[in-house]
């Protein structure tokens, strides 16, 4: 049996001390504010960051560098026989091209895996893969399997704000205007490689309701057969202190609404959170791996 290191980046919404309890392996995603370069996990918290974001502060997201790549390979390389990295969608970063161009250069030991999730579904990747490789299972085939699982996760989104939307050009000037004026939620989904636009509603409250739907619709049309077995998970997230009351409020909707396959709760990751503000709530559900369900 193959010795295979796990790693991803923190895009998955794993922190340093979670990748420890996880047994995987972690590289640290760059961002620039107001022209400095801080490193989730690292040197800028949560709290900070959206701080940062409600200041006004000019924010970015950056690619970690090839170096920070390339010599957390071959630093794993020598304890374990293949390395399987579970970096962000390719659709919404080039972190997985540079990656997967890095990995030729060492002979199919490592295995870039394009499984088009991030945040929470980006998460649950990299925990099946550990329980994969635990299991036996080789860094390609682990590679294989997220990769035709990639589009069993779903990801529903409503913002506080328009202003990030607007910000990022996801919306004009003049409707994020009229969009403030009527009480306008987007909700957004990421099925795959990008956000994109799913439903406009009045306010927070219809908005809620509009995701737990989506969600429910999901779970019985393209989550069926999961559905059948019972084998589907469904996770509350946002982007809300631990200390903000309506944190909880939607943790116990989401639990109320699906409470046969609620799994828990986690804070959506920051490169999500810099588009669309603080206080967005979303929900997301996911297939179990087949290869996992005993």
């Amino acid at each position: 049996m193959k010795n295979v290191a796990i790693v991803t980046d923190t895009n998955s919404g794993i922190m340093p001390d979670m990748a420890e309890k996880l047994g995987v392996h972690l590289i640290l995603m760059p961002f620039i504010i107001d022209g400095k370069q801080y490193k989730e996990g690292l040197d800028i918290t949560y709290r900070e960051f959206f701080e940062f974001l409600d200041k006004g502060a000019d924010v970015s997201t950056s690619q970690p560098s090839v170096g920070d790549m390339k010599d957390m390979f071959e630093s794993l390389l020598k304890d374990y026989d293949e390395v399987v990295f579970i970096p962000m969608s390719s659709g919404l970063s080039g972190t997985c091209q540079t990656a997967m161009m890095l990995a030729e250069d060492y002979g199919g030991r490592v295995q870039v895996v394009n499984n088009q999730r991030i945040s929470v579904t980006m998460r649950q990747s990299v925990e099946d893969a550990k329980a994969l490789a635990d299991k036996g299972y080789d860094a390609k085939q682990i590679k294989e399997i997220l990769e035709r699982d990639k589009f069993n996760s779903s990801i529903y989104i409503t913002v506080q704000t328009l202003k990030f939307l607007k910000k990022g050009g996801r919306i004009t000037p003049a409707a994020a205007a009229i969009g403030t004026l009527l009480k306008i939620k987007p909700v957004l989904q990421i099925q795959g490689d990008k956000l994109d636009s799913f439903a406009k509603v009045r306010g927070m409250s219809q908005a809620k309701t509009a995701m737990l739907d989506a969600v429910k619709n999901d779970i019985e049309t393209r989550f069926a057969e999961a559905n059948k077995r019972g084998k589907i998970r469904v996770h509350a997230s946002h982007t809300l202190f631990d200390d903000d009351p309506a944190r909880d409020e939607w943790i116990a909707k989401v639990k109320e609404t699906f409470p046969e396959y609620y799994s828990g709760q986690d804070p959506l990751a920051m490169s999500i959170g810099c588009h669309i503000g603080y206080g967005s709530l979303a929900v997301t559900a996911t297939e179990y791996t087949p290869e996992l369900e005993d």
